[in-house]
């Protein structure tokens, strides 16, 4: 589970809230008010009277049986229309079909929060053992592809600030110089590769794509699992997610590089 960030102390409403929100995840989907005032750092009367207040905004629901709670529909009428406005989003789906039909593993839209990537969008594998990555995951660690992909555009000074200040947490790497190798790495190649690194189970493949102007917009995300993912397999789906990056970046106006990358 990826540790909320104790703004609720601030005393800012809006931070309380949002602090409440992140409790949940993909691992966490249903929780009491105890477990939430635990993660916030929140007394349990102000938990139950904010999960009462965000319930009857349909942001969070109800089990009347285990009163337990869960991230609500009402979240979509928030996030619905920021998903569907986003460009890189829409060039992305149809890439994101035929790269599923080419790899046959679920592929992702990932994009960049200043230190997180999110998945805004999926084509989960059709095969019955596969790797998804559903809406709204997030990733916080330098050993996931996608986070290399998008640490990889950012200056080294700026890498080390948000491993300073514990945004971003170092795993698969031994050392910071270890990391800065890695990335360079990610440069050279067109791509990043997460060969367990995160979990003994999976393989993650990311590729940058690019907008009319130059600027990293989103990264496209590969996810198998590992047993089926060997030494030429896996120099396959780099090549393939590098074809998807680049198909991506030329729908939204950009330039692909010229040159030729190795995998």
């Amino acid at each position: 589970m990826t540790t909320p960030r104790n703004d609720a102390r601030s005393g800012s409403v809006i931070s309380t809230m949002m602090a409440v929100l992140r409790c949940f995840d993909t691992e966490r989907r249903h929780l009491g008010v105890v477990e939430i005032a635990e993660a916030t750092g929140l007394h349990k009367s102000s938990i139950s009277r904010l999960m009462t207040t965000l319930e009857s905004e349909r942001l969070v629901e109800r089990d009347p049986v285990t009163r337990r709670y869960s991230l609500g529909l009402g979240l979509l009428s928030v996030a619905g229309t920021l998903l569907a406005d986003l460009d890189v989003r829409r060039a992305a789906y149809p890439v994101l079909v035929e790269l599923e039909q080419r790899t046959q593993e679920s592929c992702s839209l990932m994009v960049w929060t200043g230190d997180e990537s999110v998945c805004v969008e999926q084509v989960p594998s059709s095969q019955t053992i596969k790797h998804t990555t559903a809406i709204g995951t997030t990733y916080g660690t330098t050993a996931s592809s996608s986070v290399k992909t998008f640490l990889a555009e950012l200056a080294p000074a700026r890498v080390e600030s948000l491993l300073a200040d514990s945004r971003l947490e170092l795993q698969g790497h031994r050392s910071h110089r270890q990391l800065h190798d890695d990335l360079d790495r990610v440069v050279r190649d067109g791509v990043a590769v997460n060969d367990g690194e995160t979990d003994p189970a999976e393989v993650g493949v990311s590729a940058v794509t690019r907008d009319h102007r130059g600027v990293a917009v989103a990264a496209v995300l590969v996810s198998a699992p590992r047993y089926r993912t060997g030494g030429e397999r896996l120099a396959r789906l780099a090549e393939d997610c590098r074809w998807a990056a680049a198909e991506i970046t030329r729908g939204l106006g950009g330039e692909t590089p010229s040159r030729a990358v190795s995998g």
